[in-house]
């Protein structure tokens, strides 16, 4: 029976909150900084196009078992419509399909902006990760194919105009998974009668990570470019790594002993003890000496663990 092999790269944990810069995808960042910290594996919370920037988090090692509570937050996004033009792409990268010489007024933006918050039915792009018939949606774009992509329920908090121009207006949104704002600036174009395309798009929060916590790949290459040896080097670094536990800002931790933490690292149930500790919880996560030891849930007062982290 053959050996499973050691596993190449460091074993470090914890989460990467990057301010992806413009032309780099969100799976080029990743293994950018996969590289950076020669961590044993990593991956995102939310991909961002390449003409995109902003926060983008990346979770290195442990750390990708929270990848889903990440993708669950809210997200803020701050873009920019270019009027008089829909594309194919519905961003800059895309020919046009479509143009008009009406441009909006503000009273006239302001007005249909209600339509779209709350939950909203949103179709996405013809150039987007959405499968159709096993394929991605894009790659069928590519072929020349035009696709039919149902209408999916999306959730938008805030939809509020921040600067109108002529030919163009800046826009805030807060809003959920799987929102497009592609399909929203094609949507009000639509509305408006004019047309419209992503010209800028910046995504500056994903919850539960703050604006505060960003970090330009620049700082990482910098900083590591001018470490004197390879143990400087990750010292130079590995500072900007935040706890794993950082992407659970939204669920209730439970403290334990570590006899208790023995116990849920070997899969058992063990009674939640404290005050404050809640009876019932459908997704917590416990802790014990300030480290993550397992996410899970509380029934009757036990804590039963669903996914254990390793030690270290």
């Amino acid at each position: 029976m053959a050996r499973r092999g050691k596993k190449k790269g460091r074993p470090i944990s914890g989460w990467i909150v990057l301010d992806k810069p413009v032309k780099y995808g969100s799976t080029d960042a990743v293994s950018k900084v996969k590289w950076l910290f020669q961590a044993q594996k990593a991956g995102h919370a939310g991909t961002l196009d390449p003409l995109a920037s902003g926060m983008l988090p990346i979770a290195l090692g442990e750390a990708t078992k929270t990848v889903p509570f990440v993708m669950e937050g809210a997200k803020v996004y701050r873009f920019t419509v270019a009027w008089g033009e829909e594309r194919t792409t519905d961003d800059l990268e895309g020919p046009v399909v479509k143009t008009s010489d009406k441009r909006p007024s503000v009273e006239e933006i302001e007005a249909v902006l209600p339509k779209y918050t709350g939950l909203v039915m949103q179709v996405p792009p013809q150039f987007s990760a959405v499968k159709i018939g096993g394929e991605r949606a894009y790659d069928l774009a590519r072929e020349g194919e035009e696709v039919e992509i149902a209408a999916r329920e999306v959730e938008i908090g805030r939809l509020e105009l921040i600067k109108a121009e002529p030919d163009r207006a800046e826009f805030e949104i807060d809003c959920g998974k799987g929102t497009y704002v592609r399909s929203l600036a094609r949507d009000i174009g639509r509305d408006l009668g004019c047309y419209g395309h992503i010209a800028e798009l910046r995504r500056t929060e994903v919850y539960p990570f703050e604006p505060a916590q960003m970090v330009s790949l620049e700082t990482l290459i910098e900083a590591e470019e001018a470490a004197e040896d390879e143990n400087a080097r990750f010292e130079a670094i590995d500072p900007y790594v935040m706890d794993t536990a950082a992407a659970l800002g939204g669920l209730p931790e439970i403290q334990l002993s570590d006899d208790a933490a023995h116990r849920i690292r070997m899969g058992n149930p063990v009674i939640v003890r404290g005050r404050d500790a809640p009876v019932e919880a459908p997704e917590a996560w416990a802790s014990a000496r300030g480290k993550l030891i397992a996410i899970g849930l509380v029934e009757a007062g036990m804590f039963k663990p669903k996914r254990v982290f390793a030690e270290g």
